[in-house]
């Protein structure tokens, strides 16, 4: 019993390291709204832009209160709350991901998919792979990185590349989308797999090509208060700024779809 105890200790400070505030520097919380209160969110790393925008308009409609957030692979963070990690609301980037949650009884209430999201390919500014097409990935020699299987945008990926006939062997699998999207805006890879989304927030510094393939793979988003959640209440409010009529327009201007 204090081997578990010790080890979810360690896992929650983990866990704590590397999430970030919407609006600056976090607070330790002491459980009351408005009085130094943190909201702990974790959500798929292809949210990463439009959450962060919508956790600064939540902080100002709650003064005291900061929304931390943890961004990352969809199941690695599923596995963190079925593990007992610290959180209040979890985002995935597939019903998949969600389902490890809601299976192990980590979710309160039923998710619900406020978004959806498509694949397309990104390359270097200046194509330097000459990458025109999604049958151009199978090409010899060039180097294309996607995410690993077991998150969303690798099995996205693995069902986009199916559905066009192409086979890729890519020279490294990734944990998240945005660590493939660094790796191909850096140079370090002629091309990979990410969302339309994450190409438009990269601001030019990749190019996004489109495939038709990709509507094969269209990946919802579902959002869930997690079982137990230290900020009920406020669980429940972050979760209704998403679906309602800002997080819809955060989304939208951001290249996601309608659920």
């Amino acid at each position: 019993m204090l081997k578990r105890t010790a080890a979810a200790a360690v896992l929650a400070l983990t866990v704590l390291a590397g999430c970030g505030d919407a609006g600056g520097e976090g607070s330790s919380g002491t459980g009351r709204p408005g009085d130094g209160t943190t909201l702990t969110v974790f959500a798929a790393a292809s949210l990463t832009e439009t959450f962060t925008a919508l956790g600064r308009t939540f902080e100002g409609a709650h003064p005291g209160v900061r929304v931390r957030f943890q961004f990352g692979g969809s199941s690695t963070l599923a596995q963190q709350i079925t593990q007992g990690a610290p959180a209040d609301v979890f985002a995935a980037a597939s019903p998949a991901t969600m389902k490890t949650v809601t299976v192990a009884g980590g979710a309160s209430g039923r998710p619900r998919v406020f978004t959806r999201n498509r694949l397309v390919i990104a390359v270097p500014k200046g194509d330097p792979g000459k990458v025109a097409k999604v049958g151009d990935l199978g090409g010899p020699g060039l180097k294309v990185v996607l995410c690993a299987v077991q998150v969303p945008c690798g099995a996205a990926a693995e069902t986009a590349l199916a559905a066009a006939g192409v086979e890729v062997e890519p020279v490294s699998r990734e944990k998240d989308v945005k660590a493939v999207l660094t790796k191909v805006g850096l140079g370090e890879a002629d091309a990979g797999l990410v969302y339309r989304t994450d190409v438009k927030a990269a601001g030019g510094k990749v190019t996004g090509i489109e495939f038709p393939e990709a509507a094969k793979a269209i990946n919802d988003y579902p959002i869930v208060e997690v079982a137990k959640a230290p900020h009920s209440a406020l669980a429940k409010e972050f979760i209704q700024l998403v679906v309602g009529e800002e997080g819809r327009s955060v989304l939208s201007r951001a290249g996601f779809e309608g659920p």
